[in-house]
């Protein structure tokens, strides 16, 4: 009897193991097969993204009024590539082998997902859809980029124009300019309804309720949960940002010689959108537009790139330089090109570009280490480890964050010094350094976060009517900034469009507000953990173990959970915390400056 169980029980575990076996046996061929179908994806995929990469960059580097031939080809690129991710054969085996994802390799999972949201975009179900989507697109960009901005009947650039409202003290003349900047957004309002409903029904094929919450998803998140972060952002900074409203409230009734207004006319602000407030004040002793002013803007570039290689990082390929578009045209130009800073990877491998146009002022040497944070995070995720179809930003927003990192070091003293900018016995007022900073940073989180958000959710998740695009954004505008158009804004505007995201980077602009809190998580980490210096006064210059820091960042792309790699870097989940940590010390001061003043915006939102 005794033999009959031991015989019994050898049986089953030789059948036991036998399936075991089979079921491993199954799960690599499953892996093998998804790997096949990845690899030859990846190759389709590659050759077209760069096509439709190469038609858009001439679009935005050579725009020539009347010219057809852009647009074509960028319709041609980019159809291409829409019919290709969104095929129905893709859609349907990535569905598949998605519902065994548990027997797959993470790496795998990854880039199947990935796979899935591209396909999204471009469903071939609706590939009449998509085809008129993406001529519309063309069409809104060719009439944003190619918009003939006028003052007077004289045109202008908008660099002209941002001039104007960072320096200017002539009202009237700020005016004119503020006006002229939201022309453009007359002949956009139209495409931009069209947009809102193409974009809606594309992604709606593949069961998404809109395409706010389409591009939301790409972070593992519900529409939910990203207005609920974006409002409790606002909400955090809400008491700083209300003291810095008030103050500056009664600093430019004093400059324009006005009436105390209960918000801010949107003209005396020295940004076209109210977004960034730095310009309004002067910190003596650090002048790096003094220091540029003989500076030749290829040196710019060149001392952006000398900051990263002492870090640690490769020089840039010689091809960066021959192929970007790093400056401004001639006056005798006969094109356009899009002044709009930007970097590029062309292929996903090393044709790295970069779009700018560069002129030796403090704004564009930040742009400049900005943008090249870009770059250099491309140039660390192209490697071995990272497939083409993960290299990307662990979310959207840490590639912003990671350009503000280097934005904000290289602005710092101790990094002037270093850098021979300014003197090192410079007096520095560091309270009127740090109000400067908060104008920039604190004051972008209620446009960003606020205004943008806002309106992007209701323009396509609530579907605003055309009808009422002006009042709802100057509606936010109001709420979020404290300020108001200095004239009458009907509905034959569109200023929200006078804006580029809202046209060519839609429902993403909350990439940015995340970007701004994980800056400061990151700076937060580096000054204290590894510099030991403190946060105001930082020198990351040749610093190798900064550099190390960041590359642990930047290398895997997007083949990790971005929640946990925040974990891993800096020990907490997003807060801001070393945010409002950061310009503590500012609320004594502006208290102080505010002693008797009236405050127009509410205690809390």
């Amino acid at each position: 009897m005794k033999q009959l169980v031991l015989l019994i029980a050898i049986i089953i575990s030789f059948t036991n193991c036998k399936q075991e076996n089979k079921k491993s046996e199954n799960n690599e061929t499953l892996k093998a097969d998804v790997q096949t179908f990845l690899d030859n994806y990846t190759k389709t995929f590659t050759k077209l993204y760069y096509d439709s990469a190469l038609a858009e960059w001439d679009a935005n580097t050579k725009i020539v009024i009347g010219d057809t031939l852009n647009a074509y080809n960028i319709q041609k690129a980019n159809e291409a590539l829409a019919k290709f991710t969104g095929s129905t054969e893709v859609i349907e085996k990535t569905k598949a082998f998605l519902e065994n994802k548990s027997n797959l390799d993470l790496k795998q999972v990854r880039q199947l997902n990935t796979i899935l949201y591209s396909a999204a975009n471009n469903p071939e179900t609706v590939s009449d859809l998509v085809s008129e989507r993406i001529a519309a697109e063309n069409a809104q960009n060719e009439a944003l980029f190619g918009f003939d901005f006028k003052v007077n009947e004289s045109s202008v650039s908008t660099g002209d124009i941002d001039k104007v409202l960072r320096e200017s003290n002539n009202e009237k003349e700020r005016l004119e300019n503020w006006e002229a900047s939201k022309e453009v957004g007359k002949g956009l309002k139209d495409g931009l309804e069209n947009l809102r409903n193409l974009r809606n029904e594309t992604v709606g094929a593949l069961g998404y309720d809109d395409y706010f919450t389409y591009q939301v998803s790409n972070y593992g998140m519900e529409r939910q949960e990203m207005l609920d972060d974006m409002n409790k952002m606002v909400k955090e900074v809400w008491p700083l940002y209300r003291e810095l409203h008030t103050w500056a409230r009664y600093e430019l009734a004093k400059k324009y010689n006005a009436k105390v207004p209960d918000f801010i006319p949107a003209h005396w602000l020295p940004n076209r959108w109210g977004q960034d407030w730095s310009s309004l004040v002067s910190v003596e002793g650090l002048d790096i537009d003094a220091a540029l002013k003989d500076k030749e803007p290829e040196w710019i570039v060149k001392e952006g790139e000398n900051f990263y290689k002492s870090l640690g990082f490769e020089a840039l390929p010689t091809s960066f330089y021959e192929k970007s578009s790093l400056y401004p045209l001639p006056n005798d130009a006969n094109y356009k090109k899009n002044n709009h800073a930007s970097a590029w990877h062309m292929d996903l491998e090393n044709d790295l570009r970069s779009l700018m146009s560069v002129e030796p002022t403090a704004e564009y040497y930040i742009t400049v280490h900005h943008e090249l944070g870009h770059i250099y995070y491309y140039q660390a995720y192209t490697n071995p480890e990272v497939p083409p179809l993960l290299r990307e930003g662990a979310n959207r927003g840490y590639h912003e964050a990671i350009g503000y990192v280097f934005g904000l070091a290289a602005s710092q003293k101790p990094f002037l010094v270093g850098r021979g900018l300014i003197d090192e016995n410079a007096q520095v007022d560091e309270t009127q350094n740090l109000l400067k900073e908060a104008l920039k940073y604190i004051t972008f989180l209620p446009f960003g976060a606020g205004v943008m958000t806002e309106f992007e959710n209701s323009l396509y998740a609530e579907n605003l009517p055309k009808e009422e695009f002006n009042k709802k954004w100057w509606e936010l505008a109001k709420k979020y900034q404290g300020m108001i158009p200095p004239t009458e804004r009907g509905e034959e505007f569109c200023d929200a469009a006078s804006k580029t995201h809202i046209n060519n980077d839609a429902a993403q602009y909350y990439d940015y507000a995340v970007s701004y809190i994980l800056l400061f998580q990151f700076h937060d980490h580096i000054a204290k953990n590894i510099l030991k210096q403190d946060p105001h006064a930082t020198n990351y210059f040749g610093s190798k173990e900064v550099g190390t820091f960041l590359r642990g960042i930047l290398e895997t792309g997007a083949n990790n959970d971005w929640r946990a790699l925040l974990k891993e870097s800096v020990g907490s989940e997003m807060s801001a915390k070393p945010m409002l940590d950061y310009f503590e010390p500012l609320m004594v001061y502006l208290k102080e400056q505010n002693k008797g003043r009236t405050y127009t915006l509410p205690d809390t939102l």
